[in-house]
């Protein structure tokens, strides 16, 4: 994909109305952050470009993906330094070819590449489209990969880390606001919480205030967070019954107290209901998506 033009053409009015951002926010975008690159006219006058344009453009896709402006700022500013990641000529990259760039590019250890790839996933397309149709399956493939021996623990390990760097991004301030609060963790010797950060994420988004205790809780600390935050909702994952089971008696106790949601593959319908649970079965975005209007 070729670079968008430098040539300057644009005073910063008609700037301002490309991108929907007024002037006050483009000049202090330029001057804290360096994110406009204006030439001067021979009259004087600043004179900006479609890539600046586009940089403003990338800004709001990082922004509106849960940056703050300094965050957002520094990506686009790496992005350009990365250079644009590859696509046809003819065409627009489908997402299917997105997300096999990215699996190249973490089985190969390649973070930069994988940065670029889901930068461009997260200004193209929705943060819900993102997460349920790239990281979500990947994540999964990854798993079924790992458990078969065709992917290696290190290249386990590396892609996790990655993909757990920018959730950890987009969580930022989860936990701030005025909506119902929910406390999320996963029970004791379960591993695998990158699919309930997801989850979280996404509820957020629907106006509700994160607690993450993360995993392998006991859950005793999840009733105590329960007690320290007058929580509306728990959630547990997990991904093998083998963790649930043996906790019937203090899941019971917990959802006795405050409605307790329960996701992951480890979890069966019967076995929520026997302890009072809901059971989540869909995916971490749908089911956030639902949740969202529990409350």
């Amino acid at each position: 994909m070729a670079r968008p033009d430098e040539r300057p053409t644009w005073r910063i009015g008609e700037l301002s109305r490309r991108v929907g951002v007024s002037d006050d926010l483009l000049r202090a975008w330029e001057t804290r952050y360096g994110l406009l690159h204006p030439s001067r006219s021979s009259g004087g006058y600043r004179l900006y470009s479609e890539a600046d344009a586009d940089r403003i453009r990338r800004m709001q896709a990082h922004l509106a993906a849960g940056l703050s402006a300094a965050q957002a700022a520094q990506a686009v500013l790496a992005e350009d330094a990365r250079g644009p990641v590859p696509q046809s000529p003819s065409e627009d990259v489908e997402l299917g070819e997105l997300a096999r760039w990215l699996r190249e590019a973490l089985d190969v250890f390649d973070e930069t590449t994988a940065q670029a790839v889901l930068d461009r996933l997260l200004a193209e397309l929705t943060l819900a489209t993102v997460l349920r149709d790239v990281v979500l399956p990947y994540l999964g493939e990854l798993g079924d990969r790992w458990q078969d021996g065709r992917a290696s623990v290190a290249q386990e390990h590396f892609a996790s880390f990655v993909i757990r760097g920018r959730l950890a991004g987009l969580a930022r301030g989860w936990g701030g606001g005025r909506g119902p609060r929910a406390v999320l963790a996963c029970p004791p010797l379960e591993l695998h919480d990158l699919a309930l950060m997801v989850f979280g994420i996404m509820l957020n988004r629907k106006g509700w205030r994160i607690d993450y205790l993360g995993a392998s809780t006991p859950l005793d600390q999840v009733a105590a967070a329960v007690d320290q935050t007058s929580a509306d909702l728990v959630v547990l994952a997990a991904s093998t019954p083998d963790v649930l089971q043996p906790l019937r008696k203090e899941l019971a106790e917990i959802a006795a107290r405050v409605p307790v949601a329960l996701a992951g593959q480890g979890v069966s319908a019967a076995f929520a209901e026997e302890v009072g649970a809901r059971h989540l079965l869909g995916d971490p975005v749908t089911e956030a998506e639902a949740v969202g209007g529990w409350i």
